[in-house]
């Protein structure tokens, strides 16, 4: 069957050039995907404000007619009697909604917000987040990262939150203004590598091995935009070798990532053997539209006032960090939690 507007076949007719047509092929699946993804949003942009709307309605409905849980109930039930197969509209669920609705409808930044990131997302947030503070920043961190799910859980179980308003960096001084909230996001005052399972005495070439060998894990761990470069990575001056423990490369802030790891205490003159890779990198590896490299020392344990030192007067962007093999931040390290109008002015800016 010949379609109206299809032509007529000839010997003139050029041939598919292959390579040409994977180009042209992977344009128009590009362009699906977006309009698929672009559907998607819409759709969970619409449900958000189905749920919020559900939830305002009850709460409503309960304060005018003086209505108790009974309505919850009755409603559920009814619901998925008219809608049969249509999942959310359990008890609990719609119980959630009247949760989500009070949580959020004086807040005129984060109800916008939490249409772009989905209801399980918003459910876990709501419900394992202690205060208003901490909701904000996973629904940003979300939105922003695009974690699933797993991984959100992942966040919110080795408090990502706190970890990254404790972390210690001279970025304020040493990285571009534009880049610099993408830095502070790129390093977290301490990790947690219970995949691990490492004994109480281990080596350094024994932490970096267990890495590599979990380095889906690790990278999750390490936060978003982050990839593998390489391990024991080579670097050549003046005919010496020395080699990086570990470089990545951070794809939002377009530049290379140094990892020093150290199985002790964090020492001052660690800054200057990171400074010195990072020196080198900037010479002879950076591309012309990268930033400088950055670079990270991971060490077992840190006092923070040394380590703030040490950081002072260094040029280059350097962060110093922890690692540990359990979940749990210590009494120690709360109190140099900042208050929450300060975390607030933080936050400023996330989209």
């Amino acid at each position: 069957m010949k379609y109206q507007d299809e032509p007529e076949k000839d010997s003139t007719t050029p041939s598919i050039v292959p390579i040409e047509y994977k180009a042209f092929f992977e344009d128009i699946k590009n362009r699906i995907r977006e309009a698929n993804y672009s559907a998607l949003k819409a759709v969970n942009s619409e449900l958000i404000s189905l749920y919020q709307d559900i939830g305002m309605r009850i709460v409503e409905t309960q304060e005018q007619k003086g209505w108790g849980k009974f309505v919850v109930e009755t409603l559920a039930a009814d619901l998925q009697k008219e809608f049969p197969g249509t999942q959310g509209y359990s008890s609990s669920n719609i119980w959630r909604m009247r949760t989500f609705y009070l949580m959020y409808k004086d807040d005129v930044k984060l109800a916008p917000l939490v249409r772009e990131i989905g209801w399980t997302h918003n459910v876990l947030i709501m419900e394992k987040c202690k205060d208003a503070t901490e909701r904000e920043f996973y629904v940003r961190y979300t939105k922003r990262f695009g974690l699933t799910k797993r991984v959100l859980v992942h966040h919110i179980e080795t408090k990502t939150y706190e970890q990254y308003l404790l972390n210690q960096t001279n970025f304020d001084k040493t990285v571009p203004v534009s880049v610099q909230q993408h830095a502070h996001l790129a390093v977290k005052d301490e990790y947690s590598f219970d995949f691990l399972g490492l004994s109480e005495e281990y080596t350094e070439k024994e932490l970096e091995t267990g890495l590599m060998n979990n380095m889906r894990k690790f990278l999750i761990e390490m936060g978003g935009y982050f990839s593998f470069v390489g391990n024991q990575y080579r670097l050549e001056v003046g005919g010496e070798d020395f080699f990086i423990d570990l470089l990545l490369y951070h794809r939002k802030l377009k530049c290379l990532v140094v990892i020093e790891l150290k199985s002790g205490k964090f020492k001052p003159e660690y800054t200057g053997q990171i400074n010195f890779y990072l020196s080198v990198l900037n010479d002879t590896m950076k591309l012309e539209d990268e930033n400088p490299a950055i670079g990270i020392i991971l060490c077992k344990e840190k006092n923070r006032v040394v380590a703030e030192y040490a950081l002072k007067d260094m040029q280059q962007p350097i962060g110093v960090s922890t690692y540990r093999f359990t979940d749990v931040l210590t009494e120690e390290l709360k109190k140099y939690l900042p208050t929450g109008e300060e975390m607030m002015r933080g936050m400023e800016g996330w989209e």
